[in-house]
């Protein structure tokens, strides 16, 4: 008896260290996996501060590579996922735009204005780019962000932030500050490129950021994107993304191309919509006098200072009276906020004015309204149509032009009839556009021929009543 029970109690101590060893074995594998990011991050961030305190020695820099090596696999496959695959797309051949699409371990220093993509394995191809982050080529003033697809993971900057969110990168300074470009080269682009993400997008701006300009456009940016935008100027981080956008990408010079937006289809009326939900504006249809008989709609008449104006604007508001519009005349300011200057534009039903950025506000205007682009003498036409009367169809407005005659031009008086500025437009064309800017859109000012714009108003009222 005392045999067997001897017996049985080795065999329940065999049992209980097997059990505990299992135990141990268990535990340590759990945290191994959920605790190895928090280690890793650790050891990387001491050797970045090792390095930055001390300079790197050279028995350092087996170690460092190793630790460095550690963290681009965390990066690519963190636990449980597969292997992140490198997708490297960038593109310098469209008419307009510059821009990069990167997937996989990409990290970015602003201040070195640099952007690398570590693969996870080493490769005998070294890529590299340089990509103007402003949405138009043309804008050679703003500078060039490089792009490089490394090697290898060996010797990649350490990430010091990581996002699990896509990023897209743009510049500002170009010829934003101007409301249409503003739009047509920053908002517009940001919108069809975020909208696939749901606002889970980080927006990235570099170049010369001014604070007005962050602060101007807030509302339409924070329904972009949750979160705070993030100055990469003179940004000390690395900061390390899964998806990132470099540039934006114009399909035209204000317009969408449905089959170019990713993720999503969108056109110009989306657009148009998201700028009324975001700042709160009432109206999603015009005015029919039609249906509303005892409404007159109303007309805005955009008064430029100090050139480019109507010159008998009185005569020009009692021509809109009688053709049964409610006007008013209104400057429009640089300075005021967007979102009151919005709601503004969103109480009339149709816009007339020189052609100029004040023609953007065309976005608040309900659609179904009406847009009256006056085009001042210098051959401008395609210039107008391209910039404020296709977007302006696009977008669901009636677009209207009304091109002058050499008569209606302030040009011809100071000129006189044998200048070339008025005998041969193309001369000036030639000149560039600094001689054609300096002739045409400052030092001209509109007399209208009232009795022939009153056809155009006649026009504009008769597609109020039919729409």
């Amino acid at each position: 008896m005392k045999s067997w029970v001897q017996s049985h109690l080795n065999v329940g101590l065999i049992v209980g260290v097997l059990f505990v060893v299992l135990t141990y074995l268990l535990v340590s594998q759990q945290a191994a996996t959920t605790g190895g990011t928090r280690v890793v991050t650790t050891v990387a961030q001491w050797l970045v501060d090792k390095q930055l305190n001390e300079g790197e020695r050279p028995s350092e820099k087996v170690v460092t590579k190793g630790a460095q090596q550690i963290v681009d696999k965390q990066l690519i496959q963190a636990p449980g996922e597969t292997e992140v695959v490198t997708k490297v797309m960038c593109s310098t051949e469209e008419r307009l735009s510059d821009y990069c699409e990167l997937d996989g371990d990409v990290r970015i220093r602003g201040r070195a204005w640099s952007v690398d993509i570590v693969p996870s394995s080493w490769s005998s191809e070294r890529r590299a780019w340089k990509i103007r982050p402003y949405s138009r080529r043309s804008a050679t003033h703003v500078d060039m962000l490089n792009v490089t697809q490394l090697q290898g993971p060996g010797g990649a900057p350490a990430c010091t932030v990581t996002y699990s969110k896509p990023a897209i990168i743009f510049a500002l300074g170009g010829y934003s500050g101007n409301v249409f470009h503003d739009h047509a080269d920053v908002l517009l682009p940001l919108f069809y490129l975020s909208r696939q993400y749901g606002r889970e997008v980080q927006l990235l701006v570099i170049n010369r950021v001014q604070p007005w300009w962050l602060g101007k456009y807030k509302l339409a940016l924070r329904a972009m994107s949750r979160y705070d935008v993030v100055n990469l100027d003179g940004d000390t981080h690395v900061r390390c993304f899964r998806r990132v956008t470099v540039g934006l990408r114009l399909h035209k010079d204000f317009g969408i191309v449905p089959e170019r937006v990713p993720g999503v289809r969108l056109a110009m009326p989306d657009f148009t919509r998201f700028l009324r939900e975001t700042y709160a504006l009432p109206r999603s249809a015009a005015a029919n006098p039609a249906r509303e008989p005892h409404r007159r709609p109303r007309l805005m008449l955009i008064q430029r200072q100090p050139h480019r104006r109507f010159l008998n604007e009185r005569e020009i508001v009692r021509a809109a009276e009688e053709a049964g519009f409610e006007v008013a005349v209104t400057e429009l300011h640089i300075d005021a906020a967007v979102d009151e200057q919005a709601r503004l534009v969103n109480s009339f039903d149709a816009i007339l004015g020189l052609h100029g950025a004040g023609m953007t506000n065309e976005v608040f205007l309900p659609p179904g309204g009406v847009l009256i682009q006056v085009v001042p003498l210098g051959k401008l036409g395609l210039m107008a149509r391209v910039e404020y009367g296709e977007p302006a169809t696009e977008m669901g407005l009636k677009y209207l032009c009304y091109n002058i005659t050499v008569g209606e031009s302030s040009l011809l008086e100071t000129l006189g009839p044998d200048d070339p500025a008025i005998t041969d437009p193309d001369s000036v064309h030639r000149r560039g556009w600094a001689a054609l800017y300096d002739i045409y859109l400052t030092k001209q000012d509109v007399r209208l021929d009232i009795g022939r714009f009153a056809l155009t108003l006649a026009e504009a009222m008769d597609h109020l009543r039919r729409q």
